[in-house]
Parts: C-alpha cells; structure tokens; sequence
C-alpha cells in the first residue's frame, strides 16, 4: 500500500536511524534487507515528488539523511573487504588440500634406500 509523502520520509528516517544505532551489530543479510525496503520507500518519494516538488523542511530532512549515507556505505565496504578475504583464503586453503590429496594413492608403497 503506498505512503504518503510524510509517511514515506518519517519511514525512511526511521529506518536510517535504526540502522545507524544498530550498524555495527547487523549482518551484511540485514543490510541487504534495508537496503532494499529504503528503495522501495525512494522509488515512492521520486514518485510523489514527480508530482509535486519537495518542499525546504522535506530536503533538509533528505539531505541529512544522505549525509548519514557515507557512515552506512563504510561498513557495508567493510563487510564485503572481509567477505571477499574469506573467499580468498578459501580458495588458497582449497588449492592447498587439493595439492595434498591429489598425489596420494591408498596401495601404494613408500620405498627408502640406503645408501
């Protein structure tokens, strides 16, 4: 059901708000999901303000959450530095095991000699 104007910024600065008190403490899951319910609220205000302009009180509330953004995009960056670093220690501990397991064969001997 669509918002009106008032209920689709309140909406979005309470949403903001709860991720920002919260930011640390989420999952890069939650923040995938708030950053798809904050779209479904923008795409809603570009609709209502295709309409009607936003008014000074609206785009001061707009503009101070959008500063708000950088704090948010630091640590979604700084959940996908340390995801993409498991992968990669992943992928090297794979190539490993697999270097091991690869020569091994079960009825095989191991031979010495003497010299």
């Amino acid at each position: 059901m669509p918002m009106d104007r008032s209920e689709c910024i309140s909406q979005l600065e309470s949403t903001t708000n709860y991720i920002l008190i919260n930011l640390y403490d989420l999952s890069y899951e939650q923040l995938e999901s708030f950053t798809e319910v904050r779209q479904e609220i923008v795409d809603q205000l570009i609709e209502h303000f295709s309409q009607e302009q936003a008014n000074e009180h609206e785009k001061d509330i707009i503009n101070s959450l959008l500063e708000k953004d950088q704090e948010i995009l630091a640590r979604m960056n700084t959940l996908r530095l340390e995801a993409q670093d498991w992968l990669h220690k992943r992928g090297q501990a794979k190539v490993q095991r697999n270097a091991y397991e690869a020569g091994y064969t079960p009825d095989s001997f191991l031979m010495d000699r003497k010299k």
